[in-house]
């Protein structure tokens, strides 16, 4: 007699701001290059001649679809490379990198990977680091910006869109008043959540220096690029045979470039009705959860949001409890900045809004994107109170 399975649990994915699925465009680019055409692009025969032409033709894609020249574009192993290479590179290279300390301006809530290399240039170089806050909604305070924007400081870096709340941040704004306070000043930005959403190009034009990375945006993990803009210039982190016009040594990843091309040009192609799409039904998921649980708060502000992030915080609840009972009921969401052992600390995002270590230990973010599907919501809706009623009896 044959055994008769149930049917697998439903699954729902609302975890798109740390890794979105493989988009087939992609893929569809890559296999060849990670089967026959194999060469190394640095080499002179006829193989390395292929792959060089496909790494060209992705670069110079990228490159159009962000706005600038195909010389300006460096490829990376991703954004957290790319964001290390622009404040440190960038810092090292800005006019004055060998005339000793100055001062770095950064927000207090940039994702890990800026905050974590500006820690890093404080201590190799003795810059003064300064952190802004924000205001309660999660935007910046262009006032305190304006307060640390001396004119010693050499670096500015500000996120396009916070990776934790969703909220976009006015770079055309902080570019007055970078250019106004600390006119010598580099201003570079990590526009990692901001691709899929937001017309890149135009939102970071007033940038100097713009990180972005693969994977947020239907590309393949350990892909990334950095934008250079008005003559900007950065120094190698990674040295070696000169690749990148020396400005980032290493044989390049022709399948990842490739993949990379393909999703930004898909993501660029879909992304108003997609964006159009996400917000109504994170819109739904964010009203549906507000009637159904007491004590949510929504952060920050729908307007000043992308389409594809709803943060919540929960009174009385802890974020890593409730994202591991979510797993339990087929609900995949994220909270706080997680580690490389995978446990959670309090955010350092909600903590830098001035919100105390109960209430930035309490935040859960569902961030939606292209897989996300009336059915997914309708999921949610059922199983995040049952799940929130239960830790709080």
């Amino acid at each position: 007699m044959t055994a008769v399975h149930p049917e697998a649990a439903p699954r729902s994915y609302f975890d798109h701001a740390a890794a979105t699925p493989l988009r087939p465009e992609a893929l569809e680019a890559m296999l060849p290059f990670l089967t026959e055409s194999f060469a190394n692009p640095s080499g002179a025969h006829t193989e390395s001649r292929r792959a060089r032409v496909a790494l060209d033709d992705a670069r110079d894609r990228i490159a159009e679809l962000l706005g600038a020249g195909p010389g300006d574009v460096v490829l990376t192993s991703g954004g957290t490379e790319a964001d290390d290479l622009a404040v440190q590179g960038g810092w090292d290279g800005a006019p004055g990198g060998d005339d000793g300390p100055a001062a770095v301006v950064c927000l207090a809530m940039e994702h890990h990977a800026v905050l974590e290399a500006c820690r890093a240039l404080s201590r190799r170089t003795g810059a003064d680091l300064r952190l802004v806050r924000s205001d309660p909604s999660g935007l910046v305070d262009l006032d305190a910006l304006a307060v640390a924007c001396t004119p010693e400081v050499r670096l500015v870096t500000v996120m396009t869109v916070n990776n934790e709340l969703g909220t976009v941040q006015p770079i055309a704004a902080v570019a007055r008043v970078v250019g106004e306070r600390s006119p010598g000043a580099v201003l570079h930005t990590d526009a990692v959540q901001a691709v899929p959403w937001l017309d890149a190009a135009a939102v970071t034009g007033p940038a100097d220096l713009v990180s972005v990375s693969a994977h947020k945006f239907g590309g393949p993990k350990g892909s990334g690029a950095l934008v250079l803009r008005r003559g900007a210039v950065v120094r190698a982190r990674i040295g070696g045979g000169g690749q990148e016009r020396g400005r980032r040594s290493g044989t390049p990843n022709v399948a990842g470039a490739v993949g990379m091309a393909a999703a930004l040009d898909a993501t660029v192609t879909c992304r108003p009705a997609e964006a159009s799409r996400v917000a109504a039904l994170r819109d739904r998921l964010g009203d549906g959860l507000a009637v159904r649980i007491p004590g949510l708060v929504e952060s920050g502000r729908r307007q000043d949001r992308v389409a594809g992030i709803l943060h919540l915080r929960l009174d009385g609840i802890e974020s890593e409890s409730l994202v591991v009972l979510l797993d339990e009921a087929g609900i995949a969401v994220s909270a706080g900045a997680a580690c490389s052992s995978g446990a959670v600390e309090p955010s350092h995002v909600l903590a830098s809004l001035g919100l105390d270590p109960a209430a930035s230990s309490s935040g859960v973010r569902f961030s939606l994107g292209v897989t996300t599907t009336d059915q997914d919501v309708d999921h949610a809706l059922d199983r995040v109170p049952c799940v929130v009623e239960r830790l709080r009896n």
